[in-house]
């Protein structure tokens, strides 16, 4: 987000230092923006990969492209020069969407979390629908944008005889700023991470330590080897996400409990490392999807086919088939083991020849001699 209050320029880079930081955003933008806007195209495109749980890190897709597109280069131009080039306006929408698109991140994975947790430990009760999806998505980004309104109502520019600032200017510029981050941080930050602590753990020992409630016999082992991975894929992407912004959380506060540290010679490449650490956290998830889940896998072969590195084999073709299995075998984004789908697939076939047989045989009439 954009400074709270205006300061002094006093903090002078070298070209080079510039240059360094430049290439280190730009990387991290090109990955967020390319994976993620893959993962968009593999979830619409696929009628296979609509899913509950696919619903949702649509969404999550959708908030890091907007974390990158709109809120990360306009930062970094911001903090390397000190100077708003953007006006009145953008420092509005930059103080808003961008900062609702990270709440309506976190609130993802926790839904996601939920999700899983509803699936796994209560199987036979309903699932979300596709319009139930819809209006919890709708309903997250509508506390998102409660939640960042403030940071919006307040922002102003400034103009100075050599710059113009964008800033929060809060009523009490004292505490309220240092109020607001506290508040954040608890809602969007620990409070989920303790809802999705406590789903995934449960989740966790459920899976990995007991059997799973609702499953039959002879379609456990390849259900509980598809749930782990989704599970394991989906913490992954929590701790990740944890880890990123936690520096920059700590940042803010510890600088508003000691606010001479902004004006330490080196505090400008401490906010530039923690926020290239949270908002890097933007392009890991696509390679996350990539490497732990085979549908994903296959859908960024297809969508980087071009590439001359990239080779699409027969199975990843089948991966995204729109293929579905009985009703009450389906759970999100996992699949049975590829041995039993061609078991399952060669007893179809030979199901159906016999039935085009008998049928044969019926039409022939009575054998005679």
């Amino acid at each position: 987000m954009a400074s709270d209050q205006p300061s002094a320029n006093q903090f002078v880079q070298p070209a080079w230092r510039v240059a360094l930081w430049s290439l280190a955003y730009s990387a991290a933008l090109a990955v967020a923006l390319l994976g993620n806007v893959a993962v968009i195209w593999i979830i619409v495109a696929h009628k296979r990969m609509r899913t509950v749980t696919n619903y949702f890190l649509l969404n999550l897709a959708f908030s890091d492209v907007s974390v990158a597109a709109f809120n990360a280069p306009v930062n970094f131009i911001y903090a390397v020069h000190g100077e708003w080039y953007f006006g009145e306006v953008y420092c509005s929408f930059h103080n808003l969407f961008p900062v609702a698109a990270v709440f309506a991140s976190i609130c993802s994975m926790t839904a996601i979390s939920i999700d899983r947790y509803m699936a796994i430990i209560h199987p036979l009760k309903p699932r979300l629908s596709a319009k139930a999806t819809t209006g919890v998505i709708a309903c997250i980004w509508s506390l998102a944008v409660v939640m960042a309104f403030p940071l919006c109502y307040f922002s102003t520019t400034q103009t100075l005889p050599r710059r113009t600032l964008c800033y929060v200017a809060w009523p009490r510029m004292a505490n309220d700023s240092f109020v607001y981050h506290i508040v954040v941080t608890v809602l969007v930050y620990v409070l989920p991470l303790l809802v999705m602590g406590v789903t995934y753990t449960i989740v966790g020992m459920t899976l990995w330590g007991g059997e799973i409630p609702g499953d039959s016999s002879d379609k456990y082992h390849g259900q509980l080897r598809a749930k782990r991975k989704v599970v394991k894929m989906m913490i992954i992407v929590v701790v990740t996400f944890a880890l990123c912004w936690l520096p920059y959380h700590v940042y803010f506060l510890v600088t508003g409990l000691n606010k001479q540290l902004s004006r330490w010679k080196y505090i400008q490449q401490v906010y530039l490392s923690v926020m290239w650490l949270a908002m890097s956290s933007t392009m890991y998830n696509p390679i996350i999807y990539c490497c732990l889940n085979s549908r994903f896998r296959a859908g960024f072969k297809r969508a980087f086919c071009c590439c001359p590195f990239v080779r699409i084999s027969s199975y990843d073709e089948l991966e995204l088939r729109n293929t579905r299995l009985g009703p009450g075998q389906q759970s999100s984004m996992c699949t049975l083991s590829r041995l039993n789908t061609t078991i399952l697939n060669a007893s179809r076939r030979s199901g159906e020849r016999k039935r085009e047989n008998y049928h044969l045989n019926l039409s022939k009439g009575p054998n005679t001699c």
